[in-house]
């Protein structure tokens, strides 16, 4: 009976790192996401209700795209409040080592993601205006409310970029690929590879319920997350695809006016309209449903390899993506 309960008990605890299995690390990770982010909904709630000061801040104010802002930074704080309950309690391991350990190298690295992501949605533009796919029906329109509403939306993409991140890559990825490495046929390189595409089809599911989302855009937006994680299992850091998702998010909706996911913005530096075949530019659900847009991630992913190669780093997966630098063995 002892034999068997200490079977039974290694199934969920793994006593050689001292902390629970991968799998009831994940369902931990869940089940705290789910608690931090009901108490949230509740503070807000009380927060936003008629006489406090952000329920009539709400009412004078664009009631739709204000409360999508404040619900949006808030379901970002939930993620890295519950990241770090996770990361402190269950993984036993610091929160930065989901990749967000800064320092320069890590902000010159974000940078670059950045940066590579509005240049990817401006060759698409690019491409799109010399084919005659896309016409421009606008631009700053609206001048003054778009000032103000630009500001907005990079605090609200910098809040999609982070919680998407930190869920899907940081959590997701990273417990998976621990949990896969040495378990059967799994070499460590072997399991972050599983891990990657495990990931990159749940980041794709996240955007199952978005407007105009077709097993199409589903499929595209998870090749997207397998170029995103390549920026993390290269470098071990979450840099790279923060950076890149921001600045791909931003130039898609406030620079050139597509639709972002299928979420089109009401503010943009260009007002587009497309005109071109849906299957290459995305139609109503934009370029992350057609062909453009997987030519863009391609070339993003061959863009990071680059540059990981530029700053000295090897093509290879960086080992602490699966293996865990736990809190307990540096004491």
């Amino acid at each position: 009976m002892a034999g068997l309960a200490g079977t039974l008990a290694g199934t969920v605890w793994n006593g050689d790192e001292r902390r629970p299995r991968a799998p009831v690390r994940l369902a931990a990770a869940g089940a705290v996401l789910l608690v931090v982010g009901a108490v949230a909904a509740r503070l807000l709630a009380v927060a936003t209700a008629p006489g406090r000061p952000l329920g009539v801040l709400l009412a004078v104010a664009d009631a739709d795209t204000a409360l999508l802002a404040l619900s949006t930074v808030a379901g970002a704080v939930v993620v890295v409040v519950a990241a770090w309950l996770v990361a402190v309690g269950v993984d036993r391991r610091r929160f930065a080592d989901y990749g967000l350990s800064g320092g320069p190298a890590w902000w010159r690295d974000a940078a670059f993601g950045a940066a590579l992501g509005a240049l990817l949605v401006t060759l698409v533009f690019l491409v799109e205006a010399a084919l005659g796919w896309v016409t421009v029906t606008g631009l700053l329109v609206d001048g003054d409310r778009l000032v103000g509403f630009a500001v907005a939306a990079l605090v609200v993409f910098a809040a999609v970029s982070v919680s998407e991140e930190l869920l899907v890559r940081g959590l997701l990825l990273t417990n998976l690929a621990e949990g896969l490495a040495g378990l059967g046929p799994f070499s460590g390189r072997a399991g972050t590879a599983t891990a990657v595409a495990l990931s990159s089809v749940a980041f794709g599911a996240l955007h199952l319920g978005n407007p105009n989302a077709t097993p199409v855009s589903t499929a595209v937006i998870s090749l997207a997350g397998v170029w995103l994680a390549l920026g993390y299992v290269l470098t071990g850091e979450l840099a790279v695809p923060l950076g890149a998702h921001l600045g791909w998010n931003y130039a898609l909706g406030v620079v050139y006016g597509y639709p972002v996911s299928g979420v089109r913005l009401p503010a943009s530096v260009v007002t587009t309209e497309q005109v071109g075949p849906p299957l290459a530019t995305g139609g109503a659900f934009g370029p992350e449903a057609g062909l453009l847009g997987v030519a863009a991630v391609l070339l993003g992913m061959a863009a990071t390899a680059w540059w990981v190669v530029r700053n000295g780093g090897p093509l290879d997966v960086a080992p602490d993506v699966w293996t865990p630098e736990l809190r307990w063995r540096g004491r």
